[in-house]
């Protein structure tokens, strides 16, 4: 039997391709898969020390109930009988689940189904809100679903790169190395970097426009003026592909080069540069990820850069398109399979009677939620307001990682039941649980 297993890496959205090897002591090493799309053999610093994470130490190795250790068929019993319990006095709604982008697939799969098909609620949502759902509703908005019209590939074919909203050399760093090298190997290719930060991302930049926090709406604005006002709108695409341009070209048009500059307190040249750059460079890829979701206009942003790839039909063919790179390992995997408070499996509308009778009738389920579930934040307010009495929180630990934690740690502490599942004994959530159960990770899953 080989003792070599190939898997993919957990830290982040990139899902590269891993070796773990098991030497005659049971220790675990691991290197990058050279055969694997992703990250052809390289590997960060994160992905190369996965083989430290497999010790015991910290792990969580046995279910609690009320802080005593329990057998498996203890703690679910209990866990059944108390959410019993409380949907039988309060209803399905004062029931909740809070998962995570780590989560497998299927894991997530089977979560969404327990809530939406069998307790029909849909009180189900993830820690990817906080970070992806301004690109989820930009995506919607403009393809009708939420999908990356964009390979990796992309990138390296792409004679213009521009990253904004990431740090990619830091956050993203196999996809910044391909980056990187398809710049040597063609020193043709040009990339701009707009972050009002000078990072690590920008030694690789020909440009760098560092702009005024959260003027990205102005900037991409301006850029579709620009294309539109040069003649570079792609007519019979826009005609067969789009709706609503003439829409979108005259808030554009409220964009000049000046007012743009004055927004985005950039120079007047240095934005000219860019607008001249993009609109004569075909192949081109536009990659956004968190500096550009974590904001109040945040969906505006994405639908501001998706609107020039539109219009000058850059997407959809090699090299070119809008690309939302993300930073945890399954957020888009939630979401194909409905893993959100708003949403269904296979990217079917909640608020849809056919979307629901199709997912039911597929489910053979007894009941389905028809109206859209507590979002992450909502959520954690309604546990804390007592109008969800109990939630289980399934790899991640929102004690730490919400928005106001302290409000966070106030609700779990007075919620009436609290499950929690993990991999380790000692996180702040799960200090706060009535029961516990030990999860597996990454290895053995």
């Amino acid at each position: 039997m080989s003792n070599e297993t190939r898997t993919t890496c957990p830290y982040c959205g990139v899902g590269c391709g891993v070796i773990a090897s098991r030497d005659s002591d049971g220790v675990v090493s691991v290197r990058g898969d050279e055969a694997h799309p992703a990250n052809f053999g390289r590997l960060c610093s994160k992905g190369s020390a996965l083989g430290e994470t497999l010790g015991l130490d910290q792990r969580l190795l046995h279910p609690r109930l009320d802080g005593d250790q329990v057998s498996w068929d203890e703690a679910l019993e209990a866990a059944a009988g108390r959410l019993r319990r409380i949907i039988d006095a309060h209803g399905p709604e004062s029931v909740a689940l809070y998962v995570s982008g780590q989560m497998l697939t299927e894991d997530y799969y089977v979560a969404n189904k327990l809530v939406k098909g069998y307790l029909g609620t849909a009180n189900i949502d993830t820690n990817s809100r906080l970070c992806m759902s301004s690109a989820v509703v930009g995506h919607k908005r403009a393809f009708g679903a939420d999908t990356v019209p964009g390979t990796y590939q992309d990138i390296e074919l792409a004679d213009l790169v521009v990253i904004t909203g990431s740090n990619l050399a830091w956050c993203h760093p196999v996809v910044y190395q391909r980056l990187v090298a398809a710049k040597k190997q063609r020193p043709q290719m040009k990339i701009v970097v707009i972050d009002p930060r000078g990072t690590a991302t920008c030694d690789v930049a020909d440009l760098h426009l560092a702009l005024k926090p959260g003027s990205d709406v102005a900037l991409f604005n301006g850029l579709l003026r620009h294309l539109d006002t040069q003649g570079l709108a792609a007519s019979d695409f826009v005609a067969r592909h789009t709706n609503d341009a003439n829409a979108a070209l005259q808030v554009a048009a409220d964009y000049p080069l000046e007012r743009v500059a004055e927004i985005c307190s950039l120079g007047i040249a240095e934005l000219a540069a860019f607008y001249r750059l993009f609109a004569a460079t075909e192949k081109t890829v536009t990659i956004f990820s968190q500096g550009v979701n974590q904001s109040s206009a945040g969906s505006d942003k994405v639908n501001s850069i998706i609107n020039c790839h539109l219009l000058t039909g850059r997407i959809g063919r090699p090299g070119m398109g809008p690309f939302s790179i993300t930073g945890q390992p399954n957020a888009m995997g939630g979401r194909e399979v409905g893993g959100l408070a708003n949403m269904l499996a296979a990217h079917m509308d909640l608020d849809n009677a056919d979307h629901r009778r199709i997912v039911k009738d597929f489910w053979a389920s007894p009941k389905i939620a028809d109206t859209a579930g507590l979002k992450a934040v909502d959520l954690f307010e309604a546990i804390h307001a007592g109008q969800v009495k109990a939630v289980w929180i399934i790899a991640t630990n929102p004690v730490v990682s919400l928005p106001d934690a302290e409000r966070v740690r106030e609700a779990l502490a007075g919620c009436d039941l609290v499950m929690v599942s993990d991999v380790r004994a000692g996180t702040d959530t799960v200090q706060l649980a009535d029961i516990v159960f030990p999860a597996t990770a990454w290895a053995e899953k």
